[in-house]
């Protein structure tokens, strides 16, 4: 596997996050935000010379969200193609089993037209060069699920459900398949996903199709005295009890948060502690468009926010919204005497990317152990030691 430069993870509570105020006030920096604190996570203490196990590694990134600058830099005589802008990507994921990404805007197809903020629909080939990158773990609900209606929702749902080899979830076209146990396996570990947004950006659900998209709302306030929020633990409740006792690992990919901030809010810290005691194995978060800590909550593996993996955001301060992280991790299954299987979760790696464009042209995502990032990002050592 290819030497990745790695930043580094210091064995400190979760919320020591360094907020350094900037411009009266307005902006908060960061520093050490890949927190781990993984004492707790001891489960490898029973393990004996006996016991059998099998692993898999796992690749995740953010958020890819398609403007329309990014996608007209890509367009071609017959269509889109996104395939260069992840030529650095690629060989990092043929490494990896499994490989995570959040389709933060619709791929609802060329067909209906394209759009950008404020109502995104993006073309299909976004996801063609996903899947060519590698990735097979992919994330549908987010607070853009709803931007152009049903007619995008059919259309995405329908395209990903013409690929065999990804797992998607948080999107759907029938309650039936909402609710269906969706189960892969992988070198004798089974795994799903579960995925949830905490809204839609005011867009309601068409009632009675609530499985359009997977909500689990809150206000931002104090979720414990939050009604809406705390009836929509016990759906969660249900969805992971439905999956947890049929499966080794159990991922939950959670839209939340506040965007362009680096600190978890109260109700993601309550999110994060409940998937937890649930049994939910690694959490991972999207939608603040910037990094955020990574902790675990006793064996649980809690990514607050990726930031993004590719976009042409214009809200930047110092390259906050197109520096964004890769984080990997091994996943092992022990199955001792007694065919009692347990998982251990080790070898957490964290390397940021960076999204390059040359005036809305040529976007390519680079990541920081490339010797090409000095040529796209005169500034990455400054950005990387502000991280590590």
């Amino acid at each position: 596997m290819k030497r990745r430069r790695k930043i580094r993870i210091d064995k400190i509570c979760i919320f020591i996050v360094i907020l350094v105020i900037i411009s009266g006030g307005i902006y908060y920096g960061y520093n050490k935000l890949f927190v781990i604190d993984n004492s707790n996570n001891d489960n490898e203490n029973n393990i004996t010379e006996e016991d059998k196990s099998y692993s898999i590694d796992l690749l995740m990134v953010g958020d890819v969200l398609i403007h329309d600058r990014l996608y007209t830099s890509m367009k071609t005589s017959d269509g889109y193609d996104f395939r260069p802008a992840l030529t650095y990507i690629k060989d990092i994921v043929k490494d990896y089993d499994l490989a995570y990404y959040n389709q933060e805007t619709i791929l609802g197809g060329s067909e209906i037209g394209l759009s950008s903020y404020p109502s995104f629909n993006s073309p299909y080939e976004v996801g063609d060069a996903m899947i060519d990158a590698g990735f097979n773990l992919v994330s549908l609900a987010t607070n853009h699920t709803l931007d152009r209606g049903e007619k995008a929702i059919t259309n995405s749902i329908n395209y990903w459900n013409g690929k065999n080899d990804v797992l998607t979830a948080g999107s759907y076209l029938s309650s039936e398949d909402r609710n269906k146990i969706n189960i892969r396996e992988v070198n004798n570990i089974t795994y799903t996903m579960l995925n949830y947004t905490y809204g839609t950006n005011g867009i309601k659900v068409p009632s009675g199709k609530e499985y359009f998209v997977n909500v689990w709302p809150c206000n931002g306030s104090n979720p414990s005295y939050d009604s809406e929020y705390q009836e929509y633990k016990r759906i969660v409740k249900e969805d992971v009890e439905r999956v947890r006792d049929k499966v080794d690992l159990l991922i939950v990919a959670m839209h939340w948060g506040v965007e362009y901030t680096h600190t978890p809010t109260a109700y993601q810290i309550d999110m994060a502690n409940y998937l937890e005691s649930l049994g939910v194995n690694i959490i991972i978060g999207t939608h603040p468009h910037v990094v955020m800590p990574i902790t675990f909550i006793n064996d649980t593996l809690v990514i607050y926010s990726l930031g993004n993996f590719i976009s042409a955001q214009e809200t930047n301060i110092d390259y906050n919204t197109t520096v964004g992280l890769l984080s990997t991790i091994k996943i092992t299954k022990y199955i001792d005497k007694d065919n009692n299987s347990s998982i251990k979760l080790s070898d957490i790696n964290n390397e940021l990317v960076y999204t390059y464009s040359k005036n809305n042209n040529d976007y390519k995502v680079i990541p920081f152990s490339n010797p090409d990032i000095k040529t796209y990002l005169s500034d990455y050592e400054r950005i990387y030691n502000k991280y590590s």
